[in-house]
């Protein structure tokens, strides 16, 4: 069952933080609940720590994967400097989701890369909802660092208009059952950490 029209998400990050996981895991809950979807990444050296980005679009019907700069309703970014990369990408009074986590740049010509400071407050003042959170740190609490994507999937769950079942169904079909209830665990604390839902809004059919 869903309770919504469809969202625009984006996901950034870096190779290794678990983004493809996440996005795959929302496109799946969405054709769960009855929606139309569609998913596209950009991992290019993801493996040496690259920039990931995968976009994930589902509505009654959606015509492409690809969401036009501007038009996201969400985006989550597990590390911080690539939520600021790919702001652009996110709608007026739309949601940015910011991991606390900070891996800075490799140098090119061998100089000390500076990372840049007040992100969150940066976004913020730029019109979008921002919310910080520190995922690895709960996830470290659960007993699993590797968990803190599941964690940011958590923090966006009252958002997307799928009801909490369709996640937890998904996950059990989809992720190896002896990762199962880490991960549940994971899902329910980023519900708890996102204090509630945030307003989105999605268009009924996207292109």
């Amino acid at each position: 069952m869903n309770t919504g029209q469809g969202r625009n998400i984006l996901f950034s990050g870096v190779g290794g933080q678990g983004v493809l996981l996440i996005s795959e895991l929302v496109a799946r809950t969405a054709i769960r609940a009855g929606f139309d979807a569609k998913k596209t990444e950009v991992h290019g050296a993801a493996q040496r720590g690259g920039s990931v980005v995968s976009h994930v679009r589902y509505a009654p019907k959606v015509y492409s994967p690809l969401i036009p700069a501007g038009e996201a309703d969400i985006l989550v970014s597990l590390e911080k400097l690539e939520g600021l990369r790919w702001a652009h990408y996110v709608r007026a009074g739309g949601t940015i989701t910011l991991n606390t986590e900070e891996r800075v740049p490799a140098s090119i010509d061998g100089k000390p890369v500076e990372y840049p400071k007040e992100i969150a407050p940066f976004l913020a003042g730029k019109g979008f909802i921002v919310r910080s959170i520190d995922a690895q740190a709960i996830a470290i609490e659960l007993g699993n660092y590797r968990a803190a994507n599941i964690v940011l999937l958590g923090t966006i769950a009252d958002e997307t208009g799928i009801h909490k079942d369709a996640w937890t169904d998904t996950m059990k079909a989809t992720l190896p059952s002896r990762f199962i209830d880490l991960n549940l665990a994971a899902f329910e604390r980023g519900m708890e950490a996102a204090a509630g839902p945030v307003p989105a809004r999605g268009a009924g059919a996207t292109r």
